[in-house]
């Protein structure tokens, strides 16, 4: 049986992902912020609720102990859980701003890895999904035929980028762990404000990099139809 823990998982497409992990047979943990949200969210698709805020290290911590004394062990980590940021003329951003962002896209993909990383090792083939973005991507935000080049969200936008290319080094340094970042395309989400395609297809490339063998490919970023460019 393959233990999956997804991140920011109490709605939306982490939940979506879940959802789909679960019917392919994993034994999936629903990690979310909010006790009451993500209790619900877990009875509703059949996994079992940890809570974790990916920006509080020792709430990180106590959800690897959780895990560790529950399961013993982790196949595939889900970085999900992620902010928007502000929005908003850039003349306004300040360094609050920027570090509220990075601190959960980014710094908290580090803390979760650090404090999971122990749990993976003690399987056969571990997994490490980050959930990026199109928008992280020089070529796509830059492309007049890509959705990407019709948005100005600099926050967002690099913060993904640093999970792009954090998870190329991470796949570099951690030979025996397969590292790749998913793009879920524009998904109808709070975040989108309800623009773009159903959760189901978001999902698509979360889950399939979840689920690939360990002949599978490490340090990539894909959406649905393949590898997306820098």
């Amino acid at each position: 049986m393959t233990t999956t823990f997804v991140t920011g998982a109490g709605r939306s497409l982490g939940l979506e992902t879940a959802r789909r992990l679960v019917e392919a047979g994993h034994t999936v943990l629903l990690g979310a912020r909010d006790p009451e949200r993500g209790r619900a969210a877990a009875g509703a698709v059949g996994a079992r609720f940890v809570r974790i805020d990916v920006a509080d290290d020792a709430s990180v911590e106590a959800a690897a102990a959780d895990v560790a004394a529950h399961e013993g062990a982790l196949d595939v980590l889900v970085n999900n859980a992620g902010i928007h940021g502000r929005v908003g003329p850039v003349e306004e951003y300040t360094a609050a701003d920027v570090r509220a962002v990075l601190d959960v896209n980014v710094v908290g993909i580090v803390r979760v890895t650090h404090a999971f990383l122990p749990l993976l090792r003690r399987s056969a083939h571990p997994v490490i999904v980050n959930v990026s973005s199109g928008m992280g991507s020089f070529g796509l935000t830059h492309d007049p035929e890509r959705i990407e080049s019709q948005y100005s969200l600099p926050l967002y936008a690099a913060s993904k980028a640093a999970v792009t290319m954090l998870t190329t080094q991470y796949a570099r340094e951690l030979a025996d762990v397969k590292v790749n970042a998913a793009d879920p395309g524009q998904t109808a989400t709070d975040f989108t404000g309800g623009l773009g395609h159903s959760v189901e297809v978001g999902a698509e490339s979360i889950v399939a990099l979840a689920t690939i063998g360990p002949d599978g490919p490490t340090g990539r970023l894909v959406d649905r139809s393949g590898t997306l460019p820098w």
